[in-house]
């Protein structure tokens, strides 16, 4: 995961560059508020960096259950940074529109600059997202998100740039705002990917867990049935209840087959199943 994020940052870095530079040469908000997104995703990426090498240590005495929640932590982060990006760019749009639009200069080679950084994120969205399913990692699948909202942006930015060119000099300010929307609708996707994983909602139906421990030969029923996950990793424990005539080891090989048979068919990394004489 970690080469992965490293390409995408430097993917980041050269979009940063030419946003900025774009910027100040159009002298467009809606620009600047463009290439603040794209500051916010390289930003991102070095945490990122970090949060990932964090959250794949294996678990200690501190932390039995691993570091996994680190990752869901930088997904959060992601949030806060767009939720700060989304005030500077409100804040920038409305004092434009009420004390006036400055000039917006659009050139052939700014249009084709853009159009650039929007190939690039095109291919990172790409890329990522299908990284990020195959790796199930919450911090590549919410940047996947942050970046596709990314590549809308920028089609926003260009046409409005289309339109302050034709001499609609309010276009701009009025089309950053539109940015901050968007902007807030992929805060809100990741909140919504994340939160589960901090509060331990559940990874798994109930019925689903029992209905595979009560497929063991041996288990009477399941029940006391708990899951959750972190990260990209799932977790789960309940109760069997058992031959109360059955000896010691038996009972403990009907745990071990339900144990495997959960790993095997849920993909769970721990299970632990408590038993119980019925």
């Amino acid at each position: 995961m970690r080469r992965v994020l490293g390409g995408i940052l430097l993917a980041n870095i050269v979009v940063v560059i030419v946003k900025f530079a774009v910027g100040f040469d159009t002298n467009s908000l809606a620009v600047f508020g463009d290439a603040l997104q794209s500051s916010v995703d390289a930003v991102y990426n070095l945490f990122a960096l970090f949060v990932v090498r964090v959250a794949s240590k294996a678990p200690d005495e501190d932390h039995p259950y691993g570091h996994a929640k680190f990752e869901t932590l930088g997904a959060l982060l992601i949030a806060l940074l767009l939720a700060l990006s989304i005030f500077e760019l409100v804040r920038g749009a409305i004092a434009r529109l009420v004390t006036g639009v400055p000039l917006v200069n659009v050139s052939n080679t700014a249009l084709a600059l853009l159009v650039f950084t929007l190939a690039i994120n095109i291919g990172v969205v790409w890329f990522e997202t299908r990284a990020g399913r195959r790796l199930n990692s919450d911090i590549l699948l919410a940047d996947a998100l942050h970046t596709r909202t990314d590549v809308f942006i920028t089609l926003g930015v260009l046409t409005g740039l289309a339109l302050a060119r034709a001499g609609l000099a309010w276009a701009d300010p009025a089309l950053a705002l539109v940015v901050a929307v968007l902007v807030g609708r992929a805060g809100y996707l990741i909140l919504r990917r994340s939160i589960p994983s901090l509060v331990d909602e559940r990874a798994f139906d109930q019925a689903t867990i029992r209905q595979e421990a009560e497929g063991v030969n041996g288990v009477r029923s399941a029940y006391a049935i708990r899951s959750r996950r972190a990260g990209d990793h799932r977790f789960a424990e309940l109760t069997i209840a058992v031959d109360g005539q059955s000896n010691v080891a038996n009972a403990h090989r009907i745990a071990d087959q339900v144990e495997d048979r959960l790993r095997d068919s849920l993909q769970l990394d721990e299970v632990t199943v408590h038993v119980e004489p019925c």
